[in-house]
């Protein structure tokens, strides 16, 4: 099957998940790498919110891009009131010209509570949906200022709008929204509410066929809506290099990569689903002790199996199909080290992941 295929105008890298730090990006730099990115083939362009704000990049993005979609991979809700984003999806889908889409994530509680400085009143499933239902609201009033769409809920109100704040109508109202998730609550509230779901790479192969394919087909009934038109994204794990030698390197690193991301209490489920018990509250514990260069010991070679595509380069693309094929509409590629500079081995990659 083809694929659409997407990747990070500012990913982490490997050093970044270790706990060493992160690049500094300029508006030069952006501005190239999205050029790039749209000539060898892309068809998307994704700002995930990894230590900088996720929406900025998109605006430098959308002036020097003429094609690929741009979107949030993801934007952090809670801290975010629902107009506040509502106005930046509003502006980046007019400059964008209809371009955008607003992928939005629930984060975790410590996050929200510590980082964020945002209440955590109640579990954040019920609190996305009102999230999602108001941003749907206040975009319809945006668009027809005369006959605004309000929406009241627990958690959410959205009760006023006058003229002098509403942006106004523009070509493209019709803002996309994903809903990031690693959990059947998320899923179903995606297949329900949104134009597509964002996989939380933690998600394993084997749980997203038996666990997350099921509640967003769940979700979708409960709205009459049609799987065919729902974009699942994944954005696979990877371990790649030239020969074994680097593979075996490549897998090390992902290490880190996939123990981070363990390590969150509110992904043990997937690791549970494998009979992984006890694994998560030992990454846990150690990220808590700040202990991270101890924590990827403790992800084997079938771990990585589950999670990851491994491949060398020359092989890749048949690779990604192979374990994507019925999973995944859209693939983020991922790429770290050699191969995120490697531009001609991108072209190949996504030329190939374009065919039947």
């Amino acid at each position: 099957m083809a694929f659409r295929v997407e990747t990070a105008l500012m990913g982490p890298d490997t050093e970044q998940y270790a706990g060493n730090g992160q690049n500094r990006p300029s508006l030069a730099s952006i501005a190239a790498v999205a050029r790039q990115m749209e000539d060898i083939g892309y068809d998307g362009l994704t700002s995930p919110e990894s230590g900088h704000d996720p929406f900025l990049p998109l605006m430098i993005a959308a002036e020097h891009t003429q094609r690929v979609k741009l979107g949030t991979n993801v934007a952090v809700a809670f801290p975010r009131s629902p107009m506040v984003t509502a106005q930046l999806a509003w502006d980046l889908a007019n400059y964008a010209g209809g371009r955008f889409t607003l992928g939005l994530g629930s984060q975790v509680k410590g996050h929200n509570e510590r980082r964020y400085s945002t209440a955590w009143p109640s579990p954040p499933g019920p609190r996305m949906r009102e999230y999602l239902l108001c941003l749907q609201a206040i975009f319809q009033s945006f668009q027809n200022p005369a006959k605004p769409a309000y929406f009241e809920g627990e958690h959410y109100r959205f009760t006023m709008l006058p003229p002098f704040f509403n942006p106004g109508p523009i070509d493209y109202p019709r803002v996309p929204l994903y809903a990031a998730a690693a959990n059947p609550y998320m899923a179903r509230l995606s297949g329900e509410l949104c134009e597509g779901l964002r996989l939380h790479p933690i998600a394993t192969f084997r749980y997203t066929r038996e666990v997350i394919l099921p509640a967003v087909a769940e979700g979708a009934a409960r709205s009459n809506r049609d799987m065919a038109a729902f974009d699942l994204i994944g954005a696979p794990f990877m371990a790649l290099g030239r020969n074994e030698e680097e593979l075996e390197k490549s897998k090390n690193a992902l290490r880190k990569q996939i123990a981070f991301y363990a390590s969150t209490r509110s992904y043990h489920t997937v690791l549970d689903h494998h009979g992984w018990d006890g694994l998560g509250m030992k990454l846990h514990g150690l990220s808590v002790a700040n202990k991270w260069a101890e924590m990827p010991a403790l992800i084997t070679d079938d771990m990585l199996e589950e999670w990851a595509v491994i491949s060398t380069y020359d092989k890749l693309a048949d690779a990604i199909c192979a374990k994507s094929a019925g999973v995944f509409n859209t693939v983020t590629l991922v790429l770290l080290g050699e191969a995120r500079n490697d531009l001609e081995l991108q072209r190949e990659i996504i030329a190939r992941l374009h065919r039947d």
